[in-house]
């Protein structure tokens, strides 16, 4: 098992949180961004994994103007390499679609957890159950803070190899594998459904017991916590930052994405988004391997400059 490399704040699954939940009648008006949230796979990264040259200028231009930018993700902590590089200001990033939120000051293998919203482990076991049930030839993996625990019969999806191969009542169980550990999420895999049919069986199966969301092409669905989503815990820091949510704008292109575009003031989906993830959006912009993100906040950075101009 990893070693936690320094204490974090636990959140359990029934902590009050700020509510993430916005479905307004009319839209809101456009107000000075202060606060920039982009997913990375599909939408910051390039399909090949990588941060363009003008993606990394238009990161540093945004916080140079003063807004504030966090990487808000489903990748856990030790994947975020591909942008510890990228870090400015606060250097925080919302990782396993908002089970963590992760200080990523210090580079790979040095980060911290600064906020952790855990799947507690009778939930997930309810989860593994109700979804076996529900879609026979689940296979499971288990994500923690430190650890990563599969089934055996779990396919090699992931870029490492796991702590534990066990069942996944035997991983989860009160007195297994790293019981001291939070559980971020689980892991659901099936060979054969369609992947947004296999999400919708999970979520009617599992009911209120777990938040189920997808981000990958395959047949691959991600549970967290009650509630736990990427734009609750962006809810939760922008309010402790006295930031309002018509003053974020967000980018996605998975269903893991849905709630944070919804709940942004202004959102974009991408060009090579998923069509919830477009019906969700209040706007959209070119794929990830034209640069959709930097498009958008080009514009952006230009019209702060162009307002301080007027103003002074």
């Amino acid at each position: 098992m990893r070693t936690p490399a320094l204490a974090c704040r636990h959140m359990r699954e029934n902590e009050s949180v700020t509510s993430a939940t916005r479905q307004p009648a009319t839209p809101a008006p456009t107000v000075p961004p202060r606060l920039i949230a982009t997913d990375l796979d599909g939408t910051l990264l390039r399909d090949d994994k990588s941060v363009s040259e003008r993606t990394v200028a238009a990161l540093a231009a945004a916080e140079e103007a003063g807004i504030e930018v966090f990487f808000v993700t489903g990748r856990p902590a030790r994947w975020m390499d591909v942008v510890s590089d990228h870090v400015h200001g606060h250097g925080l990033a919302i990782c396993g679609n908002g089970a963590a939120v992760v200080d990523l000051h210090g580079g790979p293998g040095a980060h911290r957890f600064v906020k952790i919203r855990e799947l507690m482990r009778e939930n997930a076991l309810d989860a593994v159950q109700l979804l076996r049930a529900a879609a026979p030839g689940t296979v499971y993996a288990v994500e923690q803070t430190y650890g990563f625990h599969q089934e055996p019969g779990y396919p090699k999806l992931h870029m490492e190899i796991p702590d534990t191969l066990a069942p996944a009542e035997k991983l989860l169980a009160p007195d297994g594998v790293a019981a001291d550990e939070p559980v971020l999420k689980i892991l659901a895999y099936h060979s054969e459904i369609d992947p947004d049919d296999f999400l919708a069986t999970a979520r009617i199966a599992v009911g209120d017991r777990a938040t189920i969301t997808r981000s990958s092409p395959s047949a691959l669905l991600e549970i967290s916590g009650p509630g736990v989503s990427k734009a609750s815990t962006l809810a939760l820091c922008c309010a402790e930052r006295g930031i309002s949510h018509e003053e974020v704008v967000a980018f996605g292109d998975m269903p893991n994405d849905v709630e944070m575009l919804t709940w942004a003031g202004r959102s974009y989906a991408m060009g090579n988004a998923h069509p919830d993830v477009i019906a969700a959006a209040s706007g959209q912009t070119v794929a990830n391997n034209e640069d959709g993100v930097a498009v958008v906040i080009e514009r952006i950075v230009a019209e702060r400059l162009q307002a301080e101009r007027l103003q002074a």
